[in-house]
């Protein structure tokens, strides 16, 4: 790289001294340093993903790009030279994955290189331009003790969701949008023993699991033609020919839902998958709705066996109002009552207050409630203290 960068600078100054141009060395500097990205990379947005302080890129046609740092939308001086310009960058990124966005399909969703997730929609769907947003992902894959450090969650509600990843206990991680699901997918992975076959399932492939026996799927739109199109479904069935230990899904957010509660209560047991809720109780609901949509003449309440059957616990992510990702409640179904599914809060965060820069302030607490799934985990030879569980001090 060094040495093509090299050799674009000699030519930038070669064309700056034909055309006589009056630049100074640092600007020639730019103008190399610009033309290297336009040819290698993502042109003018290359600076924003080489640094690590930013969470996301947002592109708001050509004229306007905001990122996310720590929480927070600022603008950045960025700017593309025209909407062709940035239709071109944006068609470099979704040929690297062989998908297409034009007229006729004008929203897409890709993945960078490195992992991130890129999400775009065109004209005639926008109104002023092409809108892009871009998820970095973060180099060094997050563990629970990252997640210790940065003050989203504690290493006692750490240590037991580590275990129960262990015991091999099927969970999901409910969260809105940003709020750090993947993330935590990602670190709770970490506690999976490396002697396991795993196969995972997403729309765009973002997960970073650090095992070293994996399969990765990866779903596919429809062609131009309308045919050709692989759904999360199809390869959760898919998956399950595959020999796995376990199955992780993405995200669940349809008709898959169904295949996966199966794939859970048949031998698949410590799968885990992602879903879009703002508590526990909502991330149930919508499973429930989602195991609907398969189209299975199944009743409610037997809906609601399989799901109590399969789904041991419910991590519940948020990201508050300060812009901070946090864990916010641990909750274990421990079965039906009736055709009611039950569930038990074992962890959650009480905010206090607000201090004066307007950060949110609060604590983590045990409910009190002592986790049905204990003698399980024992039974695999992992103790967890009793004293984790009392609600009278935080965490």
């Amino acid at each position: 790289e060094e040495d093509l960068r090299k050799q674009v600078a000699e030519l930038a100054s070669e064309y700056v001294l034909a055309e006589r141009l009056p630049l100074n060395a640092q600007e020639l500097e730019e103008f190399s340093g610009e033309l290297f990205d336009e040819m290698t990379g993502l042109g003018p947005i290359e600076p924003l993903l080489k640094d690590p302080t930013i969470a996301d890129i947002l592109i708001n046609t050509h004229e306007q790009v905001y990122v996310e740092r720590f929480g927070q939308l600022e603008l950045t001086p960025v700017r593309f030279k025209d909407e062709p310009h940035l239709l071109r960058i944006l068609n470099k990124i979704v040929a690297n994955v062989g998908r297409r966005v034009d007229e006729s399909q004008p929203m897409v969703d890709a993945r960078l290189e490195d992992g991130s997730r890129v999400n775009a929609i065109i004209r005639p769907l926008t109104v002023d331009g092409p809108l892009i947003s871009i998820r970095k992902f973060s180099k060094k894959p997050f563990n629970l003790e990252k997640l210790v450090e940065m003050g989203s969650c504690r290493p006692q509600i750490c240590e037991l969701l580590s275990a129960a990843v262990r015991a091999r206990m099927s969970l999901i991680v409910s969260g809105g949008t940003g709020s750090g699901k993947t993330t935590m997918l990602n670190a709770l992975s970490t506690s999976i023993s490396h002697k396991e076959r795993l196969i995972t399932i997403e729309d765009a492939a973002e997960l970073q699991l650090q095992q070293p026996h994996i399969g990765r799927l990866e779903t596919r739109p429809p062609n131009i033609e309308g045919n050709g199109e692989v759904k999360q479904r199809d390869l959760v069935k898919n998956a399950l020919r595959m020999r796995p230990d376990r199955i992780i899904l993405g995200e669940v957010r349809g008709e898959e839902a169904f295949d996966m509660l199966q794939a859970m209560n048949t031998g698949h047991e410590g799968s885990m998958a992602t879903i879009h809720a703002n508590n526990p109780r909502d991330a149930i609901t919508r499973l429930e709705n989602m195991v609907g949509m398969a189209g299975t003449n199944m009743s409610e309440g037997s809906v609601r066996s399989q799901i109590a059957s399969a789904v041991r616990i419910v991590v519940q992510l948020s990201r508050l109002s300060d812009g901070k990702r946090c864990l916010t409640s641990v909750s274990e179904i421990t079965g039906m009552e009736g055709e009611i599914i039950q569930m038990q809060e074992i962890f959650k965060f009480v905010r206090i207050g607000t201090d004066a820069d307007g950060k949110i302030e609060g604590e983590f607490r045990a409910t009190g409630v002592r986790p049905k799934f204990l003698d399980e985990i024992k039974s695999h030879g992992i103790e967890i203290p009793s004293e984790y569980f009392d609600p009278k001090d935080p965490l």
